[in-house]
């Protein structure tokens, strides 16, 4: 495990009583132990760790995994666990069970007789919310990258172009430029399409007039980023504006109000509140924003219900929206890093209203 990552994991221990956790979530493999393949589990007890793996990926876990001990195994990794269990007298071992299917915890309930298994469920992903110096890097290299390649397509942006044509364009752009892959199923919601938060790019033939509302990111180096702008294609109608103007303001207001021990709910409120105040409140449903890293959703949430509260070195996105079916709808979306007495914006792309 990577050593300044172990202190996250004590409080575990100590607050379950267990002996070892048992890691089958791919994304925590990778941030504790620095693995990147697509298959295997990592043990963990206070004073031992293995990573356990079939011939396909013991090279390159020896490669990739400088303190866990790597042990090739069959296919069925939990008899190596119920091995390493009965040796190491690890009686009482946590488990994510927030990432285990039902015929997954029935396999290790009936391979590890005597052992107690504590389900930890999400709160064990809490690991990963603060981000490190070199985690940020990554995240603001791959921010750098989205943002760069939304600017070189802005101009096949233009009546008569469908959106899925602009997400093709998008993600080849976030390729040449080093991208691994696209970290989501892009959203380009042209006119009506726009009340639609999650309105992935459809055939629709984007019209003059139209506000074009794009999310997107890039992956890179396993970490993510998350953007989105929304344009006008011509000259918009001046509720179009209105609406722009709106969640521009309530965006940029709550970005001035991130800082450490802010909680996520009264953030939420911040820019709810002006959206509200300004008639619209009905129309913005979902939250403020969400832990962004090596996944694209992660803790904390940023909602009227979250009860976290925000720490220097969370990586958060802030994305007001409003949607009015039968109209469109506008969503501005920059992700920050948090600070002691404010926020480093990583995402860089115009948020002002382009019209095209």
């Amino acid at each position: 495990m990577l050593k300044n990552r172990s202190s996250r994991l004590k409080r575990f221990f100590e607050e379950y009583s267990l002996k070892a956790v048992l890691f089958t979530d791919l994304k925590n493999i990778r941030y504790l132990s620095g693995f990147t393949g697509s298959e295997g589990v990592l043990l963990i007890s206070q004073d031992h760790e293995w990573f356990l793996c079939d011939s396909r990926y013991t090279a390159q876990a020896a490669e990739e995994i400088r303190s866990a001990e790597v042990r090739e195994c069959g296919a069925i990794r939990i008899d190596t666990v119920a091995v390493l269990a009965n040796e190491y007298g690890l009686d009482r071992i946590g488990f994510e069970a927030a990432h285990t299917t039902v015929s997954a915890f029935r396999r290790m309930s009936e391979k590890l007789v005597g052992i107690e298994l504590v389900e930890l469920g999400t709160n064990l992903d809490e690991i990963r919310i603060c981000k490190e110096h070199d985690e940020i890097e990554h995240l603001r290299s791959v921010a750098t990258l989205s943002s760069l390649a939304l600017t070189s397509v802005l101009d096949d942006i233009k009546p008569g172009v469908r959106e899925v044509d602009i997400a093709l364009a998008l993600e080849f752009e976030m390729r040449r430029r080093g991208a691994e892959g696209k970290a989501f199923d892009f959203i380009v919601a042209s006119g009506e399409r726009g009340a639609m938060p999650h309105g992935r790019a459809s055939d629709k033939i984007i019209q003059s007039g139209d506000l074009v509302t794009i999310d997107f990111g890039a992956l890179k180096n396993g970490y993510n980023s998350d953007e989105t702008v929304t344009v006008a294609c011509g000259k918009p109608e001046t509720r179009a504006r209105e609406i722009h103007a709106i969640v521009k303001i309530a965006h940029d207001l709550a970005i001035d109000a991130v800082k450490s021990g802010v909680s996520c709910k009264d953030l939420d409120e911040v820019a709810r509140s002006y959206i509200r105040d300004n008639g619209y409140g009905d129309y913005f449903g979902h939250g403020l924003g969400h832990g962004i890293g090596l996944e694209i959703h992660e803790m904390p949430t940023l909602s009227p219900r979250s009860t976290a509260v925000l720490e220097e070195g969370m990586v958060i996105t802030i994305e007001p929206g409003i949607y009015i079916p039968g109209f469109g709808g506008v969503r501005i979306e920059d992700t920050v890093v948090v600070t002691i007495d404010g926020c480093d914006v990583l995402t860089s792309a115009d948020k002002q209203l382009l019209i095209l």
